[in-house]
Order: C-alpha cells, then sequence, then structure tokens
C-alpha cells in the first residue's frame, strides 16, 4: 500500500486492529498512560530550566548488535531502564531492544544537541522507543520523531510525536532525511526485506543508523499453522540472519558489531509468546549507511 503523509489523504479502509478489539482497547489504555507520564516527566524535568533529558545518563547495558542469551540479560536491560527513569514495555523483555535501540540512536545518530530526525517504521503509540526518545530531549522540532504503520488512519501527536499511515517499503519522505531508522519486531510480520532495507537506505544521510530487532533462535521451532496479525508466524534462524545482514550490505547499509558463531548463540528461550505458545528469543541488528 501507499504511503500517505497527512490526515487528509489517510487511507479511508484501515486495517483491522490486530489481536481483535479488546485487545485494541487494552493497547490504547496502555497508550494514554504512557504518553500521559511522559508529559509529566517532561514538564517535571524542565521545572529547573535545563534542557528536558540533558541529564538522563545513555544506556549502557545493550549493545548495538547481539542475541539475547538469556533472562538475566533482559531483566538487566529493565532494571536500568527503571533506574533511568524510562517507562517500561509491560512484555518485559521487550525492553531489551528497545534500549539498545535508543542507546543506538543517541551514541551513533545524534551529536549530543538532541537534533536527531528519527523515524519508528511498523511503530505502535504503547511501543517504548520513541517516547524514551522524547525524555531524552528528542522531538523539538516539528516532525523529527515519527511513527509510522499500515494500521494508523488519522494523523495522531502524542507530546511532539507524529503518528501516521505508511508503508515501511515505500515512506514518502525525501531521499537522506532521516538520522535513525528504528524497526522493533515488525519485519517477521510479513515485511518484503528488500523493499524495507532498500527504502531505509535511501531515506538515511550517509552515516545514518537503522536499528531493527526481529524474532530469532539458533534453531527455530516449528511455527506451521501459527497464525498470528494475518501471516504466519516467522522466527528468523542464523542463515536467515546472514542473509539480511548480506542483502543490507548490497544497499549501502554496514552492520556495526559482529556476528558469528557465538553471536548466533543463546543459552535460554527467554522470551515466551503466550498466544502461538512459542518460546524464542530476539536479535538487535545496527547498520550504518555509508
Amino acid at each position: 500500500m501507499a504511503d500517505t503523509s497527512s490526515s487528509s489523504s489517510a487511507p479511508t479502509q484501515v486495517a483491522a486492529p490486530p489481536g481483535g478489539r479488546l485487545l485494541a482497547v487494552a493497547k490504547r489504555v496502555a497508550e494514554r498512560a504512557l504518553w500521559t507520564r511522559v508529559a509529566v516527566q517532561r514538564r517535571w524535568q524542565g521545572r529547573g530550566g535545563g534542557a528536558p533529558g540533558a541529564g538522563r545518563p545513555v544506556p549502557t547495558s545493550v549493545a548495538p548488535t547481539g542475541v539475547l542469551g538469556d533472562t538475566q540479560t533482559w531483566q538487566r536491560a529493565a532494571d536500568e531502564a527503571r533506574a533511568l527513569g524510562l517507562p517500561l514495555h509491560r512484555d518485559l523483555p521487550k525492553n531489551w531492544d528497545a534500549l539498545g535501540a535508543v542507546a543506538a540512536v543517541l551514541n551513533l545518530a545524534d551529536d549530543g544537541s538532541r537534533t536527531a530526525r528519527v523515524m519508528d517504521a511498523g511503530s505502535a503509540r504503547y511501543s517504548p522507543v520513541l517516547p524514551w526518545l522524547r525524555l531524552y530531549g528528542l522531538g523539538s522540532a516539528a516532525g523529527s520523531l515519527l511513527g509510522i504503520n499500515l494500521e494508523f488512519g488519522r494523523q495522531v501527536t502524542r507530546d511532539g510525536v507524529v503518528f501516521r499511515y505508511g508503508d515501511v517499503t515505500s515512506t514518502g519522505l525525501p531521499d537522506a532525511h532521516l538520522d535513525a531508522i528504528t524497526c522493533m519486531s515488525v519485519i517477521e510480520h510479513g515485511v518484503p526485506i528488500e523493499g524495507f532495507i532498500k527504502e531505509s537506505a535511501r531515506v538515511l544521510r550517509p552515516g545514518g543508523v537503522l536499528v531493527v530487532s526481529t524474532d530469532y533462535d539458533q534453531s527455530p521451532p516449528d511455527t506451521t499453522g501459527k497464525m498470528i496479525y494475518g501471516s504466519e508466524v516467522h522466527i528468523f534462524s542464523p542463515a536467515e540472519i546472514t542473509d539480511l545482514v548480506a542483502l543490507a550490505e548490497r544497499h549501502g547499509l554496514e552492520l556495526i558489531g559482529e556476528l558469528d558463531e557465538a553471536t548466533f548463540a543463546h543459552a535460554e528461550r527467554p522470551v515466551h509468546w503466550k498466544r502461538v505458545d512459542l518460546r524464542y528469543t530476539f536479535i538487535l541488528l545496527t547498520f550504518r549507511k555509508r
């Protein structure tokens, strides 16, 4: 589907909410609670007269590229996010890749001025990456923090962050427009991988950063017949991740960090998706645009 850039041109038919209406209501409640907390925290941060987020340390516990190896690792990430005053994702393992993505944006895509332009591809309004970046002071310029998703209809703004309908393979953004793209737990849901990588490379400036997380296992469980969000569940294997990294390289996106046999291994399967009763883990990949 083609991307649109404003509420007036939003699609007349929006994708049905995944998981049904009750889950959609729960997500809206989580969204409102999250953004209310962000607004309150930002007002409190600004009371001293300094720039919001200026004194908040950058996360350190999650490397730009790696595999979530065990439960202790995501617990450590959640503890760090809590200590930094960042509102946690209620699905606690997801705080691991979100913290890594935020650290990568702050360390690799922003020069310290907190003016980086960031898009969250396949975003959800209750996801932590954009709220956390807002708490670090990004998003002061209109439209500099953007979330797009094919499920979104009318454009919505939350504390300066714009959420609108958009296709991750055809964003409608100008060439070299963004400093960073994050894409958390999205590409496993039927996303055309080459189209996504090609579009990400197009809209990133030279030196810009793409951070991707996805479901992964060194020996993926059988997902035959397990459907979610309109497609069969997919858990990436080491060979598929290797192919993805090679594809990104062909489009001018260089992996930051190393992927080898030791990196691909994980002692546990610390993620349990109850709706489909599968255990696996996450992988986080960070690329820099040449």
